[in-house]
């Protein structure tokens, strides 16, 4: 009897040798006259032990990482394929106690199946949402997701169910679907692993949309960064079409939906949902007035929904067990689970699926293992390049909207990225200025003017120059783009400047830091 081994193709896995690793484990099976079944899964998220390797046995499956081409013989001569001991033996995969300590509602089965086989999805729960949506009318559908509570896991945390709600209202002979994949914060990568290991989950959420809203006709913009992800999702948007998931009358339901893929811009801005609908539209990406709002008048001028992969992907598990079964996860107005992204300098990065209301704390020490170098943490940036900077001595704040917004804050996208202390945050400050300048798509004067003299203003309170009137400039200009910006990329840029300037003045006063050194 064959023996299935998982070996991920998740583009994580991929930069660390998986592929070499693969090929190896084929040609030594070969070798030894051994039948096995080589699957390709996507990545558990424990990117440390990459590439990991999992072997299904009787007791269930047993997980061996970090695996180079070089363990993989002593591996068959461990008896691996039986879950015998070696080095690099984990235990059994759902055991590591990384894993075991979250809640996978999203990610449930990332890392698990074949990414590529309906059958594996169907097994494991797949389609079951959809199937339930077919047998409701399209208001009981949005009213779910409202009741569900989930709100926009991409950056602004708007409630999903309220766009489905307005989209549903409006009259047109045509309605659309955008899923934002324009994945470009700093230290993110759930909506990749997602695409790359679970893709039909997206696809089941996309279609669910449609028909929630009477849209017949969607579209996944993917970063042009993701080039794994944006083959993997074409070859699953096939299989789908294939399958019946996807055309002119889905699974014999007399509801349309089809799926078409784009290739992104190549610019941050397009991640902006109005900028993100003018490149889709072949337009430069620019962002565009509000109102009308996109689900009124958005794609081609036609009502939109856009969201992003994260909370199209949850609502397949809303559907399926229900409004109250997502609600009952989190705390106050932030319900259900965040696929959490450790990253920077920390032992451990990877992603951490928990219920909303877990610490910065518990994710950075507990999952994380503390900074990589070993050295104190002092600062933490949540949300992205756009999101504030925590000192240490805030790292009992609690993942949650509100809790981040009444500090200043956001929770944005999830990515949590870690630093010792050596930062520099005034320069972390001027960073942030300086990618506004870059990345303005230039249409509104606070965010293209602002940012650059932005950076010329923290440089001369660097620089010692008439510093108090300068750090006064400062927060008027920050002030000026937050009211004034068109889009959150201008009206965002202050959180990491005046977090920094706020948690760490004595990096802004370079004399009062050679003085202390002395």
């Amino acid at each position: 009897m064959s023996v299935r081994v998982f070996v991920p193709m998740d583009a994580s896995a991929l930069s660390v040798g998986a592929e070499a690793v693969a090929a190896a484990v084929a040609a030594e099976a070969a070798r030894r006259g051994v039948e096995i079944v080589l699957v390709r899964n996507g990545s558990r998220g424990l990117f440390w032990l990459e590439p990991m390797v999992e072997v299904e046995t009787k007791a269930g499956r047993v997980a061996y990482g970090p695996v180079s081409t070089d363990d993989v013989t002593g591996l068959f001569e461990a008896d691996f394929l039986a879950g015998g001991k070696h080095k690099l033996c984990l235990g059994l995969t759902e055991e590591i106690p990384y894993l075991k300590r979250q809640e996978r509602l999203t990610f449930a089965r990332c890392g698990v199946i074949d990414p590529l086989s309906i059958e594996d999805y169907r097994a494991h729960g797949g389609f079951a949402g959809l199937e339930k949506a077919f047998a409701m009318a399209p208001k009981d559908v949005v009213e779910t997701v409202v009741e569900s509570g989930l709100r926009g896991r991409g950056g602004a945390g708007f409630p999903t169910g309220i766009k489905w709600r307005t989209a549903l209202a409006v009259t047109a002979d045509q309605k659309y679907i955008v899923c934002n994949a324009d994945e470009g914060d700093s230290g993110t990568y759930a909506d990749r692993m997602i695409m790359e290991g679970d893709p039909f989950m997206l696809i089941e959420g996309m279609v669910i949309a449609g028909i929630a809203v009477g849209a017949t006709e969607g579209y996944l913009y993917i970063r042009s960064e993701y080039p794994h992800a944006f083959a993997q999702m074409g070859r699953a948007v096939a299989i789908a079409r294939a399958a019946g998931y996807l055309g002119p009358d889905v699974r014999g339901s007399g509801k349309a939906f089809e799926l078409h893929l784009r290739l992104g811009a190549g610019a941050y801005i397009c991640g902006e949902e109005t900028s993100l609908l003018e490149s889709l539209e072949g337009k430069r990406g620019q962002v565009r007035f509000k109102p009308p709002l996109p689900a009124i008048e958005g794609l081609f001028g036609k009502p939109t929904v856009i969201n992003n992969v994260v909370s199209l992907a949850s609502v397949p598990i809303i559907l399926d067990k229900g409004a109250g079964f997502y609600r009952d996860f989190g705390m106050g107005r932030s319900r259900g689970t965040l696929p959490i992204q450790l990253a920077g300098n920390i032992k451990h990065g990877g992603l951490v699926e928990k219920a909303f209301g877990v610490t910065l704390r518990e994710l950075i020490e507990d999952f994380g293992g503390g900074t990589a170098t070993g050295r104190p943490l002092r600062a933490v940036q949540v949300g992205g390049p756009l999101g504030a900077y925590f000192p240490a001595s805030m790292l009992d704040l609690s993942m949650d909207y509100e809790a981040f917004a009444a500090n200043n804050g956001m929770v944005g996208h999830g990515g949590v990225v870690v630093f010792d202390d050596t930062v520099d945050l005034a320069k972390q400050a001027r960073f942030a200025m300086e990618f506004c300048a870059v990345e303005s798509c230039g249409k509104c004067t606070p965010c293209r003017l602002g940012s650059t003299r932005g950076v010329e203003v923290i440089d001369r309170i660097v620089a010692g120059q008439d510093r108090t009137a300068n750090i006064e400039l400062l927060g008027d200009l920050c002030a000026t783009m937050t009211d004034g910006s068109l889009c959150a990329l201008g009206g965002l840029t202050p959180y990491p400047v005046l977090s920094a300037l706020t948690h760490f003045p004595e990096d802004f006063d370079r004399p009062h830091k050679r003085a202390t050194a002395e």
